[in-house]
């Protein structure tokens, strides 16, 4: 399992490029193995990300903005869906992976199952 974050790198948009850096970091200070794909500089991994977030996901008018966030070929979220579960403490469940043993996440889902 990849996650597969898709950015921009020559945004002309700040809140794009900030949003891009809020998720490149957190992934990065958490330890959590990631690849980069550029749209911007690559136009098949803009074609890629276009044809693989879902019709409802997609903005009412225009292509879907990065970042969009991916397991391997399955599409996670956006940076709002990624943003509600770090605010949640949710980012290794949003990523579909276990989160570490200690972890306020691994906890919290402990005194779920119990």
């Amino acid at each position: 399992m990849v996650i597969k974050v898709y950015i921009a790198s020559s945004s002309g948009s700040t809140s794009i490029k900030k949003q891009q850096q809020t998720v490149l970091g957190l992934l990065d200070a958490m330890k959590i193995e990631f690849e980069e794909k550029d749209i911007a500089a690559n136009e098949e991994n803009r074609k890629w990300m276009r044809e693989n977030v879902p019709e409802d996901c997609r903005p009412v008018s225009g292509n879907p903005l990065p970042p969009q966030i991916f397991s391997d070929n399955q599409y996670l979220g956006d940076y709002e869906a990624f943003f509600e579960a770090r605010e949640n403490n949710a980012v290794y469940s949003f990523l579909r992976m276990t989160p570490p043993p200690g972890s306020k996440e691994a906890e919290a889902l402990a005194k779920q199952e119990a």
